[in-house]
């Protein structure tokens, strides 16, 4: 069976982003295996560093080695996608062997991209991202879920509208056609 992995870009507990990727797993839980991503601990990335035996980054690559796609949510932070988002992706884009770029396990990822933010949706974070990952040679699904939270920041759970329901069903279907 095919594996999805979440990612949301936000740590925070109550994350309206990670609200939105539980919601996604509903819709594709019954047609591949699905798991989500905890990094908190990840450190800061570190040339000095990248080729340490760290257990943590050696289980983080593993799980995202082992996904055949990836879902991300992200925050819009200053027109950007979050700096904890922007850390793990620079330790998933970097070899794991020396010298051996094709050794980074984001590589060929199918990814599915989506953000709550202000009235913007996300739309510059998402772009930014999205530019990012098609850099590290993954395949980014042509649709996205941009949300605008607006009045909804005040409250802690996240209730989508008919639209925004749509538009998430269309980007997982879109996602579960090109894992066939």
């Amino acid at each position: 069976m095919k594996k999805v992995l979440f990612i949301s870009g936000s740590l925070r507990k109550d994350s309206f982003n990670t609200q939105l990727l539980k919601i996604a797993n509903e819709m594709i839980k019954n047609n591949v295996e699905t798991s989500f991503l905890s990094y908190s601990e990840m450190p800061f990335m570190n040339q000095d560093d990248e080729f340490k035996d760290n257990a943590y980054i050696k289980k983080v690559r593993a799980e995202v080695k082992a996904a055949d796609a990836i879902f991300i949510a992200s925050p819009e932070y200053n027109h950007s996608y979050s700096g904890v988002l922007k850390n793990l992706l620079d330790w998933l884009s970097r070899p794991t062997v020396a010298g051996d770029y094709k050794s980074a396990v984001i590589r060929g990822k199918i990814v599915a991209i989506s953000s709550l933010a202000g009235s913007s949706k996300g739309s510059f974070s998402l772009a930014k991202l999205k530019e990012l990952l098609e850099m590290l040679s993954c395949t980014v699904c042509e649709s996205e879920t941009k949300i605008a939270l607006n009045e909804r920041f005040s409250s802690k759970e996240l209730v989508l509208t008919e639209d925004e329901m749509n538009a998430l069903k269309a980007e997982c279907k879109e996602l579960l056609e090109r894992l066939k």
